[in-house]
């Protein structure tokens, strides 16, 4: 489980441009917590793979990424208070 955070330069067209690009990847590997946070479930080669195209879009003078690995007990390190209850990653999916 990785969490995923950013802070996106959005004063000129090009910022907000690569905002929306960011989340479109991140919503490809993982389910928004918050505006701009995103839980990922992924192996390590998916995490190489989303990881390049973040670090592809983000403009490393104005904008920023951080990810948080959670480990293997994560279940029992997250806590919840308020809207928009979590989901289970690794329970079914049904659509």
């Amino acid at each position: 489980m990785v969490l995923i955070t950013y802070d996106v330069e959005t004063i000129t067209p090009g910022g907000r441009k690569r905002l929306r690009q960011i989340a479109k990847q991140c919503v490809n590997f993982g389910q928004r917590v918050q505006n701009s946070v995103f839980e990922c479930l992924v192996d390590p080669a998916k995490f190489a793979e989303l990881k390049h195209r973040l670090e592809s879009i983000i403009d490393p003078e104005s904008d920023s990424l951080r990810y948080y690995f959670l480990g293997n007990n994560y279940k029992n390190r997250i806590e919840h208070v308020g809207h928009k209850e979590s989901y289970d990653p690794e329970g079914t999916l049904i659509i």
